[in-house]
């Protein structure tokens, strides 16, 4: 339209009742928009006279890898100063998630804006031109150019190391058993040097420093006397308790797991679906494989709560598909790592709703079994991860299972050569069995281990289905709950992986390369 000027809106989902997830970090988004005739959470400024407005306003959001935050821009030609939408003309609008922003190449997203599913916008005063659009619903008319870009914190890590000379005899029998206490103000930094004496300590001495001070590295500057003050009030000989040396400092940037993102590493998601017999006749509403034709399933809830979000991740949306603990055609033998599409050969499955479809067609034919095992269907991953040890890759596995693990020696070995491996495992326990196995996998408290061998990394996170489906009007708020808590440990174990070899990001990437090698 003539003299057009564009703004552009942002709008978010709206969030559930309750505590959302604490923020991983915080992201700016940068918005241009190309419009063929011319081209809220907030709104940007207005470009007067342009078809390819770049905006110079951003939206601040808290990014949270867990949680599919849901976003929708709406541009308008504005006619006057009315800060009432309804009093400009509507010219498009395009959905994403912040996901599916960061996710992309380079963190940047180009998305079609269309007129959505009327002819009118419910907040416009009339359709835009015919000229521009045809009013057509679904028509495309321009483009949004969508940028996401990590807001700088304080990243620096110090690694310092100190020594000691001379330090007062506390125990009885021997010398001291010294370790150092660290405490920060906003005016200057104590250090405290401690005896330890299991339960309780001796305290030896204190000095202060600062940041600026033991920035200058091992120096004369930087030997410190330990001081007791109640011994220096007490004894007027007293000097010291000892000294304390910084040997060396060193000031690194430490990565996020959105500069990996952002520098092109793929998160590569494998399902696997238990299909033990366990499960009940898939014929049966009582069985937990049942499909209903009014609702989703338990397998199902839990696979869509899970894959929705990762997929943003993953730019070509191929999944590999598998299951185990099931007779499966031709010949009816056991396997605990058949694929739910039939293709040996490539498993993977196009999108969320083609793992389902694969899922779905696979109750047909094959006859649930047993045992329950995992190992399998580790291995099968870990194996595809051992090929890709640079940092472009990272595996994500989700086993959903409804039973008692039977190859639980097998498991443990497998998972602790996999934390080796660019990969994690989250496993979703459906139904009402005790899954006490499970909670040891997972381990949070005490780290699994093998054959007298320790798990490099956790790289497990075990979740009960139970916890989250309460069923009625609340179960999509309580898969959303399901879905922080399985994905939260995720960005950790991805950078636990890339600090162990010591993987740097690339500043940035398009992407570009070969398809990831899929399970």
């Amino acid at each position: 339209s003539d003299g057009a000027r564009g703004m552009a809106g942002l709008g978010a989902s709206e969030p559930g009742t309750g505590p959302g997830p604490v923020p991983a970090t915080r992201v700016e988004l940068t918005v241009s928009s190309h419009y063929p005739h011319c081209p809220q959470f907030g709104r940007t400024e207005v470009i007067d006279n342009s078809l390819n407005p770049d905006f110079l306003h951003k939206f601040v959001l808290d990014y949270c890898f867990e949680e599919r935050q849901n976003l929708r821009f709406d541009l308008y030609d504005v006619d006057s100063k009315s800060p009432d939408l309804s009093k400009h003309d509507f010219l498009g609008q395009a959905f994403c998630t912040l996901g599916e922003i960061v996710g992309s190449a380079g963190s940047r997203l180009e998305k079609p804006l269309t007129m959505g599913t009327a002819t009118m916008h419910p907040r416009a005063r009339r359709p835009a031109p015919a000229a521009s659009h045809g009013g057509i619903p679904g028509k495309k008319c321009g483009t949004i150019i969508l940028l996401a870009e990590e807001l700088g914190n304080c990243r620096d890590v110090a690694t310092l190391q100190f020594c000691a000379n001379k330090l007062d005899k506390k125990d009885f029998f021997g010398k001291s058993d010294p370790f150092m206490v660290f405490y920060r103000s906003n005016e200057d930094g104590t250090l405290g040097v401690t005896d330890w004496e299991g339960v309780g300590h001796d305290f030896i001495g204190e000095f202060t420093t600062s940041y600026r001070e033991l920035a200058r590295g091992q120096s004369h500057f930087n030997v410190y006397e330990v001081v007791n003050p109640r011994k220096k009030m007490k004894k007027k000989k007293y000097q010291n308790s000892g000294t304390v040396t910084l040997l060396s400092f060193a000031v690194e940037a430490e990565h996020t797991f959105l500069d990996y993102i952002r520098g092109g590493t793929q998160l590569n998601f494998t399902v696997a679906i238990d299909f033990t017999a366990s499960n009940g006749n898939p014929s049966q509403p009582t069985s937990l494989h049942y499909l209903s034709p009014f609702q989703l399933n338990a397998y199902s809830l839990a696979l869509r709560a899970v894959g929705d979000i990762i997929q943003d991740y993953d730019s070509d949306k191929m999944f590999p598909a598998l299951g185990f603990g099931a007779k499966v055609p031709p010949d009816g033998h056991v396997s605990h790592e058949f694929p739910l599409n039939g293709d040996a050969s490539n498993p993977a499955c196009h999108g969320i709703a083609g793992v389902l479809e694969a899922y779905q067609r696979s109750l047909r034919h094959v006859q649930l079994y047993g045992p329950t095992n995992f190992a399998p269907v580790v291995n099968h991953v870990a194996r595809s991860a051992a090929t890709v040890l640079d940092g472009s890759q990272y595996f994500v596995l989700l086993i959903i299972t409804d039973g008692v693990i039977s190859d639980m020696a097998q498991t443990k070995e497998a998972i602790v050569n996999a934390a080796k491996l660019p990969m994690s495992i989250i496993i979703v326990g459906v139904g009402q069995a005790e899954f006490d196995a499970m909670v040891e996998l997972d381990g949070d408290d005490i780290r699994i281990s093998s054959r007298g061998k320790v798990a490099e990394r956790d790289i497990v996170q075990f979740v009960p289905f139970r916890d989250y489906m309460m069923g009625g009007p609340g179960a999509g708020l309580s898969m959303a709950g399901l879905a922080r808590e399985v994905l939260a440990e995720i960005p950790d174990q991805l950078l636990s992986y890339m600090k162990a070899r010591g993987i740097k990001p690339p500043p940035h990437s398009s992407h570009s390369g070969s398809p990831p090698p899929h399970p």
